[in-house]
């Protein structure tokens, strides 16, 4: 959709080739606003469009592209632009897009980009894609310690333009060589000075006298990039700087290169939770329609094999399901509440433990406290699905159920067959219909049927040819039993499933696993199956 305010103006100015109007378009706006400003025109017309300004506001606005269309314009444009392009952007958004781009284009295009950058982007490529060192930037400030405040000012104004941030300034110490002897290594980091304390400090002051004496945080090259970011998060800082194994300083980690991990880490955990695997890479207005499907079958379709078990449980509880026809009525409402209680306790402990408030060596504690949670809230949800049970009418507690082929029912000779007032024909317990009957069972034959006809049987029994359509009823179970069969089933399976819910993050991190695909779905179809298990256990304990 075309921007409301800017894209009629833009695509006058393209149409005159107004390149003053184009240029004062990229140079008045907030890089982000241009950027989304612009997600509507074709390539050809945003190379148009940000041509006329100079080469760093073009970078400037080129890094807020959506990283598909940022792949796009680079592959069609001419190279020596995008070249020039690519110099100016930041590090580590550079070598996140040539990551992005065929190995044809990518080659191309370093072609077009000085020594010292190309090594500067081979050197980035080296690190695995989620460690601080694929995260991180190597535009940074710095200095010796053997400067002057006044002299740091004035040597901080030249480095500024090209640097990724100057509000922090990194003391390095002289540079040593390697231990294999293969070069000079990284500058040690001494300490930060930030701009502030540079500012205020007396002109003469040498920079090692204004490093602070607080402890010195940092992390490494081989770190994961969310620990990157729990640091930063930990400290409210705005720039972390890195470090090699040997304490040489190689980057930075900024904080808004910190809000992209943490923004694609919490999409990628809901996205596990729903039972979806992570769109990497792209954004669901991005994605194809194949990578749409891909990343959603495989695990429904896993979900979908492991909730066929439910069908083997309920076949095992055949005979409790045709005795007492009004069990079936609360299957959804057991299923759901294990499903939602384990659902809830997964996420509550997975993001517990994203966030740092528990570890692996807490799992008592957390079992403790989930009992007791899943034991309050199964009284709470008990004392409703009682009253709800108890409220069953009669006429429901007897299980109607129809037939809808003709069947033979064995009875005794001396059975009485005749129907009652209401049309019944009551059967005694024990009574042989596709199985032996252990409660009394009444059959009323469909309007208009003949009466049903009895033949000799040996051992002194009948057997009675019943009509299709009869309705068959058995006796009424009683309200406050079967209040109380439900509600013990509701407080077990509650119990139950956040229990699991609990465990199971715990038990994957364990496994070296992300705990975020124990959500949601996962932890439902598991306790879906064992829930109905639960609860006809249960059932045909009391009501059997």
């Amino acid at each position: 959709m075309s921007h409301p305010l800017f894209g009629p103006e833009l695509r006058a100015m393209l149409a005159d080739r107004d390149d003053p109007g184009l240029k004062a378009f990229c140079d008045s706006l907030h890089p982000a606003t241009a950027a989304e400003a612009l997600d509507d025109f074709e390539p050809a017309d945003v190379w148009a469009i940000i041509s006329p300004a100079d080469i760093r506001t073009q970078a400037a606005i080129f890094e807020y592209l959506p990283p598909a269309r940022q792949a796009e314009m680079v592959e069609g444009q001419a190279r020596p632009q995008v070249g020039a392009l690519i110099t100016k952007m930041s590090h580590d958004d550079r070598v996140d897009l040539l990551r992005r781009l065929p190995t044809q284009v990518k080659e191309s295009l370093l072609r077009l980009v000085d020594e010292a950058d190309r090594r500067d982007i081979a050197t980035l490529f080296t690190y695995a894609e989620n460690s601080v060192g694929a995260l991180m930037t190597t535009d940074y400030a710095w200095l010796p310690p053997t400067l002057t405040a006044a002299e740091a000012v004035d040597q901080l104004r030249q480095q500024a333009p090209d640097k990724e941030t100057i509000y922090y300034i990194f003391i390095l110490d002289e540079p040593r060589r390697r231990a294999d002897g293969s070069g000079m290594a990284p500058r040690p980091l001494l300490g930060v000075v930030s701009l502030r304390d540079l500012i205020l400090a007396p002109r003469q002051t040498l920079l090692r006298d204004l490093i602070s004496g607080d402890e010195l945080v940092s992390v490494r090259l081989s770190d994961d990039r969310e620990t990157a970011a729990e640091t930063l998060a930990q400290y409210d800082f705005l720039a972390l700087p890195v470090l090699d194994d040997a304490g040489g300083m190689v980057g930075i980690v900024t904080h808004d290169d910190v809000i992209d991990v943490i923004r694609q880490e919490a999409t990628e955990d809901l996205q596990r939770q729903a039972g979806v695997s992570p769109i990497a890479g792209t954004g669901y207005g991005d994605a194809s329609l194949y990578r749409l499907w891909r990343s959603r079958a495989i695990w429904l379709c896993l979900l979908f094999v492991a909730e066929l078990a439910t069908f083997s449980v309920m076949s095992h509880f055949e005979d409790a399901i045709s005795t007492v026809v009004v069990l079936s009525l609360f299957v959804p409402l057991c299923i759901s509440v294990g499903g939602n209680s384990g659902t809830q306790a997964s996420t509550v402990v997975t993001r517990a433990l994203a966030l740092g408030e528990i570890e692996l060596a807490d799992w008592r504690r957390v079992i403790g406290r989930e009992l007791l949670v899943g034991v309050a809230l199964g009284l709470t949800l008990g004392g409703i699905a009682l009253l709800r049970g108890a409220a069953t009418p009669a006429d429901t507690r007897s299980g109607p159920k129809e037939e809808r082929e003709s069947f033979l029912a064995r009875v005794p000779a001396d059975t009485p067959l005749t129907p009652d007032g209401a049309g019944d024909i009551s059967l005694p317990a024990g009574t042989s219909l596709d199985r032996v009957q252990p409660k009394a069972v009444r059959v009323r034959p469909p309007a208009g049927a003949a009466s049903p006809v009895a033949t000799p049987a040996p051992g002194g029994q009948v057997e009675v040819a019943f009509p299709p359509g009869c309705e068959l009823r058995t006796e009424p179970v009683g309200r406050w039993r079967l209040g109380q069969t439900v509600a013990l089933a509701v407080m077990g399976i509650c119990l139950w499933g956040t229990m699991v819910g609990s465990m199971l993050p715990l038990l994957l991190t364990r496994l070296g696993q992300d705990p975020a695909v124990a959500s949601g779905p996962f932890v439902a179809t598991f306790v879906d199956v064992t829930g109905i298990f639960i609860f006809f256990s249960i059932a045909s304990a009391l009501l059997l």
